[in-house]
């Protein structure tokens, strides 16, 4: 059975808490799969490449939480333009919290207020929206349980066995209005075309989310002290 090095149990002693384990994967870089050579990564890959996309955050805080009682629940949201995003999920003091990693400052960690996994899952719609995203399912899976005996812990290959899986799980419906989506979509074009590179932070009920990386801060970003958030008048 593959172990932790003593590195590894090191650096899991370490991260012993949701918060501190957003805070690392805020440091890396995130992992654009470059010359496209996709990649899904175990615990062990991330701490070797030191880089991680979504889903590798979200297996990386599984292995680590669950060295610290968490069971390793992931939320897999279904996108209607297929651009799937996958989060670790938990409970703290009985409310649901999460960790994520995203190319989008709206999409990673939520505090643990909420009060059930789809009231996690909702905070997330209006920052999905974008140029094609609207969130239309989501699913929160146990990967101890679904995985079985199939090394996504450590494995020093690629786990595509576990995207697999998320993609053929049955995920719960997500309604929502197209209108709302149309103003959202319509607002998000906007920003862009005005700011370029950067993208909207200003959004309702901000302080729902943990820190966000330091690519993402204001400070660094100051077009988005001032942009209102979606909804909002300009």
């Amino acid at each position: 059975m593959n172990k932790f090095t003593r590195a590894e149990r090191r650096l899991v002693a370490a991260l012993n808490t949701p918060l501190a384990v957003q805070r690392f994967l805020n440091r890396l870089p995130y992992n654009n799969e470059p010359h496209g050579r996709a990649t899904l990564r175990s615990f062990r890959g991330v701490v070797e490449h030191g880089c991680a996309h979504c889903l590798e955050a979200a297996i990386f805080a599984a292995v680590v939480l669950e060295q610290h009682g968490y069971p390793p629940l992931v939320l897999s949201f279904e996108s209607i333009d297929e651009l799937d995003h996958v989060i670790f999920v938990y409970r703290q003091r009985g409310k649901w919290g999460s960790i994520a990693r995203s190319r989008d400052p709206g999409l990673h960690g939520r505090k643990p207020v909420f009060a059930t996994p789809r009231a996690l899952a909702l905070s997330y719609f209006d920052e999905y929206v974008d140029s094609t995203g609207r969130v239309t399912g989501y699913a929160v899976v146990d990967l101890a349980r679904e995985m079985g005996a199939y090394d996504w812990r450590l494995a020093e290959t690629n786990v595509w066995k576990v995207e697999r899986m998320l993609l053929d799980y049955p995920h719960r419906r997500i309604k929502s209005s197209d209108a709302r989506v149309a103003r959202l979509r319509s607002r998000y074009r906007a920003f862009r075309a005005k700011y370029g590179k950067l993208k909207p932070v200003q959004y309702p009920r901000r302080e729902r989310w943990t820190e966000l990386p330091a690519e993402f801060s204001p400070s660094r970003n100051l077009a988005w002290v001032s942009s209102p958030a979606p909804g909002e008048p300009a």
